[in-house]
């Protein structure tokens, strides 16, 4: 069946709060929590919207992981900035992950304003959850600017978080893909109480949003969030592909296609693909490469087998209305393990990721029960 097409009908909650409700900034001093990804339909920095009304006062910017500009490498810290004529950029991913009073200090509102993956793992929303606590312990209001979740809003896959693994790679008792849009999101933070201190709230929606669409059917310009999700095929592939983070087997940092390129010196791709053909696993088919990680400046720190030749499999993409990234990436951690008992491994990091101590197995219809926790908090048909 054909899905149904929605292109160029969604405007972002950055858009609908500058066209239709910029009187809940009036004359407030504002601390805006951003990167490069929060621009209005024409691809205007949401900060510059700001700067540019006479009667809102940007104060203050927090920048998450990847930092304000979107080039920083996962995992790598940095520093506050601050130049002359512009706001204080102060760093949610270096000293602090979560906001200080002093950087509080004088504020009226916090908007949140970030375009998200959809992933459990993925930090913006554990950033999320640290600005609204620390907003709250503050007495002071946040608006979240809505945004898409690029992989839809139906699919739910992974594993539900146990709590006992609590990380800034995943902080809340939810699937790996977890359907939720970032307002969404929010609102069950509040709801089912997953910080200790509740800020008022509000969510300003998009105009336009069917929890069916992935990204490519918004209409809206594609932005990385990461210097390693270049494209949507990628977004969409790392759910599951990231789980390889927490091994000793390459995602495909340090190459240009990330989440997409697997392997290791040690791997022989034609027996990859053998065992995963026969595995049936729809919407994905794989191809043998062989490819060399190296640094790359803005994208990664140093990768797993640096300057070596590794060996492994392509990832291509074929239908990603029945692909299932998690089990796929499951799938295929399973048969690495299986071909090389004696040189696979993983590290503690993997139970992080996948949010339990039973790596690799889980009940869908676990995952799938969860959405009736999600219905209370979904604002979009």
């Amino acid at each position: 069946m054909e899905m149904e097409k929605y292109e160029h009908q969604v405007q972002t909650g950055l858009d609908v709060l500058i066209n239709e409700n910029l009187e809940i900034i009036k004359g407030k001093k504002v601390g805006l929590v951003t990167n490069h990804t929060g621009v209005d339909r024409s691809g205007k920095p949401n900060y510059e919207i700001l700067m540019q009304l006479s009667d809102v006062d940007l104060k203050t910017i927090f920048a998450p992981e990847h930092g304000f500009f979107g080039n920083v490498s996962r995992g790598q810290k940095f520093d506050d900035l601050k130049q002359d004529g512009f706001p204080v950029i102060y760093s949610l991913y270096g000293k602090t992950d979560k906001p200080t009073p002093d950087m509080f200090e004088g504020l009226d509102v916090i908007i949140y304003d970030i375009q998200d993956i959809g992933a459990r793992f993925y930090t913006y929303i554990s950033t999320l959850g640290l600005v609204m606590e620390a907003a709250a312990e503050a007495d002071i209001a946040v608006i979240v600017l809505d945004r898409p979740n690029p992989l839809n809003g139906i699919t739910i896959e992974g594993p539900v978080l146990d709590i006992n693994y609590k990380s800034f790679v995943g902080m809340y008792p939810i699937p790996i893909r977890y359907v939720l849009t970032i307002g969404e999101l929010a609102k069950m933070i509040i709801g089912e109480k997953w910080i200790e201190h509740v800020p008022e709230l509000t969510v300003i929606k998009m105009a336009g949003w069917k929890r069916t669409m992935y990204y490519d059917d918004t209409g809206l310009s594609w932005i990385s969030p990461s210097p390693n999700i270049p494209d949507l095929e990628t977004a969409i592939l790392y759910p599951g592909m990231c789980l390889f983070e927490g091994t000793n087997v390459s995602e495909g940092r340090g190459t240009d296609h990330p989440f997409q390129y697997i392997g290791a010196p040690w791997i022989d791709s034609s027996k990859i693909i053998k065992a995963m053909e026969q595995k049936h696993l729809p919407g994905v088919v794989y191809e043998p490469i062989s490819f060399m990680p190296i640094s790359i400046p803005g994208k990664s720190l140093k990768p797993k087998f640096e300057n070596e030749t590794c060996y492994g499999i392509k990832i291509i993409l074929l239908e990603k209305n029945i692909y299932k990234s998690v089990a796929t990436a499951a799938q295929l951690l399973k048969t690495i393990q299986e071909l090389y008992p004696e040189k696979f491994q993983w590290n503690d990091f993997i139970y992080k990721l996948w949010g339990n101590e039973m790596i690799l197995e889980y009940d869908e219809d676990i995952a799938r029960t969860f959405v009736e926790r999600f219905f209370n908090y979904f604002i979009y048909d």
